[in-house]
């Protein structure tokens, strides 16, 4: 299928061919016929990607800073290829989506397939979207009207913000596509509507629906709300406008009436002026999108919709309600559609969208009887028969694009499958890379006999069961940790494994890393004592790895690196577990906790894994002592000893063991060795990072057996 995508990089418009995504749980799969371009958030972004690097720092102060921090800790290089690989990010543009169902996923009722909907898929042949941000299209309005419904909601949320009561004066800053709407849909809500703005056309338009016009640069907009509210002002104000100056926040404060109410739904200035907003008594807010719900997990992907009693208008109510006001034509749609283009003539729209002068433009798609999707393409001809180390990545996230794919050159591997559930990240990397074949059907990869690896890089809910199916279908398998979240994960993957007779590797790479394998060559397998610091950095509560469903919490999912690094220096496996976490009551998805190990073999570990510091401290730190020795090893750039005959110091850019971890990893399964790490120890690692969390939650040390 075809796909619109934007490069930050280069700043291309691209018509990029991609795989039909997969119908996902909670989700319904829509083929597209109808697609609206928002022209004001899409040429700010395409304007964005035009734009030099100078000029796109200049406009993200905060990433600047960010990366600033990043050099400080992890040096210059690992920093610019990780700003280069995050510009090489397409994204994905539209968001005002009209097709009809093709597939419904599991959980999802209300819906069959051959529905016409909306919801708020990009310019996309086909798109999967959460049930919660699909609205079914009434029989008496066009795919063309519809396509309004979601650009419609971001305005209607601005004026339930407002929340105007019948008779008052409103004005609407702005009156392009959203402006438009939300003027239209003002009148309908029984208020008299000043429409500003510096186009005549869009103007007369306004006037045409009982708005009455005003020409800011003709003259001044404040004086003349003024005089049509005799004085009062206006009682309230939504900016809809896009323009970078403070002017229209301070004339927004200046035509009010005092204790009135400005929202903000474009992007403007916002250097506000205390005296303006002091003296009236001003209440002003942003707005947020189509309404409650976005940017809530819970709500959006996951389908959890707010009890109407006490949320009446969610982001799906609100794309019902203007489609109401469409099919009972209080809304107007028709005389705004400039221009209706076929997809595969998209540039008409994108290559002057910096001077485009349309209101509305509409994508139309091509509505030829619908054959099977494809969900996997071909973009190179290769045969790896009787080839060895042939792979097949599941999961095209940021781990796969900043860190396996860069590992991976030249470790012999051959490329053949990359795989993700909307297609998109997969392509491109794939495209990148040299891969063979890019899918959202991972299952195609375990049916490929020419496939002897499987690289899962998945979120960690997905972990043991498509380590599972792997092993079973007869492929070596690297996983990315954590290898399970729970002890029933665990014990299916045991029996799956010894069934297989292939080999299990984790992704623990520190063990991999030159510093660790110096450390280790000096102190041997002697008692020791090994304390290991993570400054892990602060995640909302609200991301996914926090959920103990989904990413297990940071313990389970990331301390688990420094219990294998700790087993790997000792040479022992874990024999208890006690843990610390900060707080009077900790809950067992903490990500500040300190882990007590101790070992069989009588050593210790220390693992102190802080969300707290910061950031521009080392997030990395080993500190081992044994026989008069200390060893200090600071973010996998420096290695100093004390008290070791013939070696000091070590310096080297920063190597956390990726490389050489996956060019031995690719070795083995070519040459038939032993896996990297033996299995017992992967599953002795595991079980130990589940009873850090028993001992969290029951106050005690906790044997691993």
């Amino acid at each position: 299928m075809k796909q619109i995508i934007q490069s930050f990089k280069t700043g291309e418009t691209i018509l990029e061919e991609i795989p039909v995504p997969q119908v996902k749980r909670g989700c319904l799969l829509i083929q597209t016929t109808r697609s609206l371009v928002s022209l004001g958030t899409e040429r700010m972004l395409v304007e964005f990607g035009k734009s030099n690097y100078l000029q796109k720092a200049k406009q993200q102060p905060d990433k600047v800073k960010q990366v600033l921090d990043k050099m400080k800790t992890d040096g210059l290089l690992p920093t610019v290829h990780s700003v280069f690989n995050k510009l090489e990010e397409p994204i994905p543009l539209g968001y005002c989506n009209v097709g009809k169902v093709i597939a419904v996923g599991e959980g999802v009722s209300g819906y069959e397939v051959g529905d016409r909907v909306v919801s708020n898929g990009p310019h996309a042949e086909y798109v999967c979207v959460p049930k919660n941000l699909v609205a079914h299209i009434p029989d008496n309005v066009s795919d063309e009207e519809a396509a309004f419904t979601v650009v419609g909601s971001i305005g209607l949320q601005g004026i339930r913000l407002l929340n105007p009561t019948l008779g008052e004066t409103v004005v609407v800053i702005g009156l392009g596509l959203i402006g438009l709407l939300t003027a239209q849909l003002l009148k309908a809500n029984g208020c008299r509507v000043i429409g500003s703005d510096l186009d005549d056309e869009k103007l007369a338009l306004a006037e045409k629906w009982g708005i009455i016009p005003f020409n800011s640069s003709k003259g001044d907009v404040v004086k003349f709300v003024e005089e049509q509210t005799g004085g009062v002002g206006a009682d309230g104000v939504i900016i809809t406008a896009s323009a970078q100056t403070n002017a229209i926040i301070s004339q927004a404060a200046r035509m009010s009436r005092k204790r009135g109410k400005i929202v903000l739904v474009g992007v403007v200035g916002l250097n506000i002026s205390r005296a303006e907003f002091y003296e009236k008594e001003l209440t002003f807010q942003v707005s947020c999108s189509y309404g409650p719900g976005r940017y809530d997990e819970n709500y959006e992907q996951k389908g959890i919709d707010y009890p109407l009693p006490y949320v009446r208008w969610t982001e799906q109510r609100n794309f019902d309600a203007v489609l109401f006001a469409l099919s009972s034509g209080m809304l107007q749609v028709k005389e705004m559609i400039t221009e209706i283009v076929p997809l595969t003539e998209y540039n008409r729209i994108y290559g002057s969208i910096g001077s485009h002068k349309s209101i509305a433009s509409i994508l139309k798609y091509d509505e030829k009887e619908l054959k099977e999707p494809i969900h996997t393409i071909e973009l190179v001809s290769n045969n790896f028969k009787g080839s060895k180390g042939v792979i097949g990545i599941i999961g095209a996230g940021n781990f796969t694009k900043m860190t396996l794919l860069p590992a991976l050159k030249n470790s012999g591997a051959h490329l053949k499958y990359i795989a993700s559930q909307g297609g998109l990240s997969s392509t491109l990397l794939a495209k990148k890379y040299g891969f063979v074949r890019s899918t959202t059907d991972y299952k195609e990869i375990l049916e490929d006999d020419e496939v002897d690896l499987v690289l899962i890089t998945t979120r960690h809910n997905q972990h043991a069961e498509m380590v599972i199916e792997s092993l079973n279908a007869g492929k070596n398998v690297f996983v990315e940790k954590p290898l399970a979240l729970n002890e029933k994960e665990l014990e299916r993957i045991i029996e799956a494994y010894r069934e297989s007779g292939k080999t299990l590797t984790v992704g623990f790479n520190r063990r991999f890393s030159p510093h660790i394998e110096k450390i280790k060559s000096i102190v041997g397998n002697a008692q020791m004592n090994v304390v290991a610091t993570m400054n892990a950095g602060f995640i909302p509560s609200n991301v996914w790895v926090h959920d103990m469903k989904i990413g297990g919490g940071r313990i389970i999912g990331e301390a688990c690196h420094y219990i294998d690094l700790i087993s790997y220096l000792t040479g022992s496996r874990v024999k208890a577990v006690c843990m610390n976490a900060m707080g009077a009551n900790p809950e067992e998805n903490t990500d500040n906790a300190s882990i007590l190990l101790k070992m069989e073999n009588g050593s210790t570990g220390v693992i102190n894994y802080f969300s707290n510091g910061s950031k521009a401290y080392s997030k990395e730190r080993v500190e081992v002592f044994s026989q008069e020795r200390t060893l200090i090893m600071d973010n996998f750039r420096k290695t100093e000893a004390f008290g070791v005959k013939g070696f000091k110091k070590m310096k080297t850019t920063m190597d956390k063991g990726h490389k050489n971890q996956f060019r031995r990893l690719i070795k083995a399964v070519q040459e038939g060795c032993d896996a990297l790490i033996p299995f017992d120890s992967i599953i002795n690692t595991t079980k130990a990072s589940f009873a850090a969390i028993e001992s969290l939650k029951e106050n005690r040390w906790v044997e691993v057996k």
